[in-house]
Formats: structure tokens, C-alpha cells, sequence
């Protein structure tokens, strides 16, 4: 059964709602008349623009018929147990999560309409819709006022500092001394790479044995080359010839947590002291594919590609530099 239907159908009784991250892509409902196929384009043109997640989820929303609220609103009653993969501006903002099926909306067709204005390649059935919306021509997603979402109720349950405790503990039982970062890894994923080798370098000076530095987030990616990779395999990628440099041995794992980074099939990627060398003897040249967005082509021959297969479950993305 249609999970609107679901909801309509319950009557007195209760609609619970497990959420995870990745659930905006999976409980797709595309508001009439817009297609499944239009509404996949419109979200890979944002993808590909490193449009943040929250401004993402604003436009999926206003091309939906069951997320911003819509969901919960046609129960009488609900509960959504959350696991938050949304780090910024709002941690754990409920109306992003899964672009908030269960909870009330405050943004606009408006605002949706400033998300893409100027993004290559989103479809214009799209656009027209969202210019139909702000027009009065289309109703909004439900808002804080709805007196459908008075029986409404939200708890997040996990998220990226969970997964970063339990890494952590891992890390002090191998005998690591650990430095866990607390504000959330965002923005280009190459240049966020480069910030966070900088300051694990500097915390390594003062550590006095082996280090684990740990941080989590969620990065992007502005698409300009025609290469295969994910934000992950990028984060790693850029950090390649910093980690050659650093005088001592040092490794860096960035992965999803997810266990899927991009267009394929690894979670992420590992850079380590070593993989520079490597690389130009096998001939793969990390500023080219840096420079195309091919991350994935220059770790798949090195064997340092993370592939541990769909986990179920998404908390965001998680960065390990281990340093001796």
C-alpha cells in the first residue's frame, strides 16, 4: 500500500515512522504532474551544482506530495523515531531529515525557487511547477500553524556523534590517544579536506602517542569534470599530497556511513603515506583527477577504495587520520 494511503487509512490509530538519512530519496511521492524521471533530474542537477542539504531538501519538498509534512498530516496521529544525517545549519533539524515528511515546513515555494535559479540542467517542468506554487497556484507544504500536525511527535534517536563515540572507543581500546573534532565537516569537500589534515598536523605535535583524530559531516561536491568519485573519494584524494609530507607515517579514511559515496560502489576511499609514490609509479597523476572529478578512477588501481556494501542506516559521513 501507498504510504499516504497508509496514513489516511489509520484512523484513530497511530502512524510510526522509522526515518533515516537517504530517506528523501527513497520515499518519493512527485507532487502531479510532475514524473519520477523529473523529479530524479532536478534533484541530480542540484547534486551536481554541491547544493547544501538543507537548501536541497527545501526544493524537494516544494516537488512532492509527501514530504514538508504531507505524510504526517494525513495521519491523525504520528510518531517518527529519527536517525539525523543533517549536520548544518540546523544539527538534526527535523524539517530536513528525509526533507521532514512527518513535520511541519517553513519554507516556501519561493525559497525553492532562489535554490535554482541558475543551476544548469534543472528540468524546466520543474521550475514552472515551483513558479505555479509561488504563485498561489499550488498549495504549500504544511506549516507550523497546521492544526493536522497537532498530534505530531519526533525524537531523533542517532546520528553522526553516535558514530563518532563509537569510533572513538574503538580508537582508545587499539591504544590510540583520541582527538574527536566537534563541529561538523561541511562545505567543498577539497577544501574542507585540506582544513582538517591542518589542524590533525597540528594536534599530532603535541600528542604524545599515537593519534586518532576523528571528525563527521557532510561535504559536497561541485561537479566540473566528467570523472567517476563521491565527496568522499574526493576528501581523501585532495588530501593525498599533504599526507605524503606530513614527516611521519599518517593515514586518512573518509567514508558514508551509508557505504555509498556518489555514483558507486565504495563507501569512500584511503589516503596514506604511501599512496602519492604509488600513484606516479602506476602513472595516475592525483591533480588531474582531482581537476575531473575522478577520484574513483585513481584509488580503484591502488586498492584503496572503501567498499564495505549498503549499511542501511545513514549518519553522515565519517573522517579517520590515524598519525604515529
Amino acid at each position: 500500500m501507498h504510504a499516504l494511503e497508509t496514513a489516511r487509512a489509520i484512523g484513530d490509530g497511530w502512524l510510526v515512522v522509522l526515518l533515516s538519512g537517504g530517506a528523501s530519496a527513497m520515499l518519493a511521492v512527485p507532487a502531479p504532474p510532475l514524473t519520477l524521471d523529473e523529479k530524479t533530474a532536478a534533484t541530480r542537477a542540484l547534486l551536481r551544482a554541491g547544493t547544501p542539504i538543507d537548501r536541497l531538501n527545501c526544493v524537494r519538498k516544494h516537488l512532492s506530495a509527501i514530504k514538508g509534512g504531507q505524510l504526517g498530516a494525513a495521519a491523525a496521529r504520528s510518531l517518527t523515531l529519527a536517525i539525523s544525517d543533517v549536520h548544518a545549519p540546523v544539527p538534526d533539524d527535523p524539517s530536513v531529515i528525509g526533507s521532514g515528511p512527518t513535520v511541519a515546513d517553513a519554507s516556501t515555494f519561493a525559497d525553492a525557487l532562489d535554490v535554482v535559479d541558475g543551476v544548469d540542467g534543472f528540468p524546466e517542468t520543474a521550475v514552472e511547477y515551483l513558479r505555479r506554487g509561488a504563485s498561489g497556484r499550488v498549495p504549500e507544504t504544511i506549516k507550523p500553524s497546521d492544526s493536522r500536525l497537532a498530534e505530531t511527535h519526533y525524537a531523533v534517536i542517532g546520528g553522526r556523534l553516535t558514530a563518532m563515540s563509537a569510533a572513538a572507543a574503538e580508537a582508545v581500546s587499539l591504544g590510540y590517544f583520541v582527538e574527536a573534532m566537534p563541529d561538523p565537516i561541511t562545505g567543498e569537500a577539497r577544501e574542507a579536506s585540506l582544513e582538517f589534515v591542518r589542524r590533525a598536523h597540528a594536534i599530532a605535535r603535541h600528542a604524545g602517542r599515537p593519534l586518532c583524530v576523528l571528525a563527521s559531516g557532510e561535504t559536497t561536491v561541485r561537479v566540473t569534470g566528467d570523472g567517476l568519485g563521491g565527496r568522499n573519494q574526493e576528501f581523501a584524494l585532495a588530501a593525498t599530497p599533504f599526507i605524503a609530507g606530513i614527516g611521519r607515517a599518517a593515514i586518512l579514511a573518509a567514508a558514508g556511513t551509508d557505504g555509498i559515496d556518489g555514483p558507486t560502489d565504495a563507501a569512500g576511499a584511503i589516503v596514506d603515506s604511501s599512496t602519492l609514490e604509488r600513484a606516479q609509479r602506476a602513472g595516475h597523476d592525483w591533480e588531474t583527477a582531482l581537476r575531473n572529478n575522478d577520484a574513483y578512477r585513481f584509488f580503484e588501481p591502488l586498492g584503496d577504495l572503501i567498499k564495505w556494501g549498503p549499511t542501511g542506516t545513514n549518519v553522515g559521513d565519517i573522517q579517520v587520520m590515524l598519525i604515529a
